[in-house]
């Protein structure tokens, strides 16, 4: 069972800004290839987006699996909700769907799109 002070603070930081990138490490200093890729993928297509470390909070690294259904890390979200993690947003963001997701959803994008 996931605890509820966890819960609560994943929902302040998905309500605290349009795009959350829960990683390894911060956006400036990646401590792992795939969240570094996700930094590289957003910062290329020009989105603010809010880096939280994981490896600072174990409680919060363990409870964002069971909150998201998801085990790894990077998981990068959309107006609170789950897009998936390096592969998919790399995926994404080759076929233009990433882009258009952001579009969708309101979300400005740089010149380097």
């Amino acid at each position: 069972m996931v605890d509820q002070n966890v819960v609560e603070r994943i929902k302040q930081d998905l309500a605290s800004s349009d795009v959350v990138l829960y990683m390894k490490g911060t956006p400036v200093f990646p401590q792992c290839g795939f969240s570094a890729a996700v930094v590289q993928v957003l910062s290329h297509v020009g989105v603010a987006f809010k880096g939280i470390n994981i490896l600072e909070d174990p409680g919060l690294r363990q409870g964002l699996k069971e909150f998201s259904n998801w085990p790894t890390f990077p998981q990068l979200y959309v107006k609170g909700e789950l897009v998936g993690g390096c592969d998919i947003v790399r995926e994404m963001y080759e076929t233009g769907e990433l882009q258009q997701l952001f579009t969708d959803n309101g979300v400005a994008t740089g010149v380097n799109a």
